[in-house]
């Protein structure tokens, strides 16, 4: 299958560096530059590119604290933001005609659920030492060797989930417009783009949403 010609191969060849792979930087760049632009002209009544930033990290702020607690939430909240808004940028590069979404490439999810997984085992480990294993054992003694082993499993499948889910929603929202595109090119996909950009908001946080919940059970006392 012919990969699609889009806009950044005028500067970087995709038979050298993949789709994925140039749009993820390109993603990353956007951000950087939108932080540095916001440095470089803060003001006290945000307006502009400024107030839409401050709600959207006003936003993630409030639902890493919400889940996590007040204490950790600030304490992951770098890593929650930034996946959050790095996310968010990416599933909206989708919907820019001769852009694509980084994130309808599994590589590009698994990269981020990966250290999510990590992540949460580190900080478990961290804050409980060997206690953390009562994360495992369930409350009913007898039937910890049993509930061990399925949420082990449980947390093994986790970074599976977690990529799968946003790439799957994002691969089918690509087909999606490009099928109707080719059967109604003015009419439908207006309403399809209206519903990619209602896609690509809930994936973002459905995906910040159980990291932060992995990390706040990681963290809190085992029952």
């Amino acid at each position: 299958m012919q990969e699609e010609s889009l806009l950044m191969d005028i500067i970087v060849n995709p038979h050298t560096v993949p789709h994925y792979v140039s749009y993820a930087f390109l993603a990353s760049l956007i951000l950087v530059g939108v932080a540095f632009s916001i440095r470089g002209s803060l003001a006290l009544v945000p307006r502009g590119i400024q107030n839409f930033v401050e709600v959207m990290v006003e936003s993630l702020l409030k639902l890493s604290e919400e889940n996590i607690g007040h204490h950790w939430g600030k304490y992951f909240f770098p890593l929650i933001g930034t996946i959050g808004l790095y996310i968010l940028v990416c599933n909206f590069m989708g919907l820019i005609p001769g852009f694509t979404a980084p994130t309808s490439n599994i590589n590009t999810t698994a990269s981020m659920a990966v250290p999510v997984f990590l992540a949460t085992h580190y900080y478990g480990i961290r804050v409980h030492g060997v206690k953390y294993i009562k994360h495992f054992l369930g409350p009913i003694v007898w039937l910890a060797p049993m509930m061990f082993v399925i949420e082990f499993i449980g947390h093994l499948v986790r970074p599976v989930t977690l990529s799968v889910r946003l790439f799957g929603n994002m691969i089918a929202k690509h087909m999606i417009l490009f099928a109707l595109a080719l059967l109604a090119p003015v009419v439908v996909p207006v309403a399809i783009l209206g519903l990619g950009v209602l896609v690509s908001l809930i994936q973002a946080f459905v995906f910040v949403l159980l990291t932060a919940l992995y990390l706040a059970g990681s963290v809190e006392e085992a029952h």
